[in-house]
C-alpha cells in the first residue's frame, strides 16, 4: 500500500465518500493502518466526523474499534461521544 493510498482512504473517511473508502478496502487496503504522520484510522475519522455508513462498512471489513489514535488516545467511541453522533456512539458500543 502506497502511503498516498492510504492518506486517500483516511481523507475519504472523513469527507463521507463511502464510494472511495470502499474501493481502498476492495484494493486491500488494511483499515487498520496507522501511517506515523498522522497516528488515527479511518474508523476513528468516520466516527469523529458522524459518518455513520462508513463506519459500519469499515467495521464488517475489519476495523478494530478498540484502537487508539497516538497523539490523543482516543478511540471510534470517544471521538464519537464528544461529538454527539450517538448513532455512532450505539453502532460502536454494540461491537465492542
Amino acid at each position: 500500500m502506497a502511503a498516498g493510498d492510504w492518506k486517500e482512504m483516511l481523507v475519504a473517511a472523513q469527507n463521507g465518500d463511502l464510494p472511495l473508502v470502499r474501493y481502498h478496502i476492495r484494493m486491500g487496503e488494511n483499515p487498520n493502518y496507522q501511517h506515523p504522520e498522522f497516528l488515527t484510522t479511518p474508523l476513528i475519522e468516520a466516527a469523529t466526523f458522524g459518518h455513520l455508513e462508513i463506519a459500519q462498512f469499515l467495521l464488517d471489513n475489519g476495523a478494530k474499534p478498540e484502537l487508539k489514535a497516538g497523539f490523543s488516545s482516543d478511540t471510534a467511541l470517544t471521538m464519537a461521544q464528544q461529538h454527539k453522533h450517538t448513532e455512532i456512539v450505539k453502532l460502536l458500543k454494540s461491537v465492542l
